[in-house]
């Protein structure tokens, strides 16, 4: 652990630098673990669009989506269970988080490109009042958030290689997404890019 001290943003805590460059470097040899076992993919929309983000997930529940809507799956489409959340993003969460539950489930999302997120709410989750903890690892990420009903006035902030943010509390609901990354301003993630670690309790 590093960095500077917290600061709060709309609600949000962020942790800059939170993650070294060591402690960045092992977890990218997680990330690549992950992802030998369960590779990215571009679910589509309810609609049928394809996201832009690649996905993946660890843990006992991983997010997935298609013409049937958004929910949280037991196993990849091909029925492979998810691999395991790593054991560093676990103690992150503890040390971070110690009154929460230990989380479930673990998404994994690639931003490469022209790749983007929308404004968004984290709800479908069993229990909304457990949070829900970010890791940046890559390209830096113009990172939006805005309140809990949607529109209304937003706040950006860039989130960098090991910055960590939390959605907790009364913020745990805001709506937020990202706009863009800033290509090649990282060499971490092999074959270029962010992955962004979002850590979460999905189950009852």
């Amino acid at each position: 652990m590093s960095g500077a001290d917290p600061l709060t943003v709309r609600g949000a805590t962020v942790w800059p630098g939170c993650l070294d460059a060591a402690s960045q470097a092992a977890l990218m040899r997680d990330v690549q673990a992950i992802w030998a076992a369960a590779p990215p993919r571009h679910p589509v929309t309810r609609w049928g669009r394809p996201l832009s983000v690649g996905m993946s997930a660890a843990g006992a529940l991983g997010w997935t989506s298609d013409r049937r809507g958004y929910r949280y799956a037991p196993a990849q489409d091909d029925g492979r269970p998810w691999p395991p959340i790593p054991p560093a993003l676990l103690a992150l969460w503890a040390r971070l988080l110690p009154q929460a539950r230990p989380p479930d489930s673990c998404l994994v999302n690639l931003y490469r490109g022209a790749a983007r997120m929308g404004l968004h709410q984290d709800r479908d989750e069993a229990d909304l009042t457990q949070p829900v903890l970010s890791v940046s690892l890559g390209d830096e990420a113009l990172f939006r958030l805005g309140g809990v009903a949607r529109g209304g006035r937003t706040e950006s902030l860039w989130l960098r290689s090991g910055d960590v943010l939390a959605l907790s509390g009364d913020a745990r609901l805001i709506h937020h997404g990202i706009d863009r990354i800033r290509p090649g301003s990282s060499d971490l993630v092999p074959g270029g890019g962010r992955v962004n670690l979002t850590l979460r309790v999905a189950g009852a």
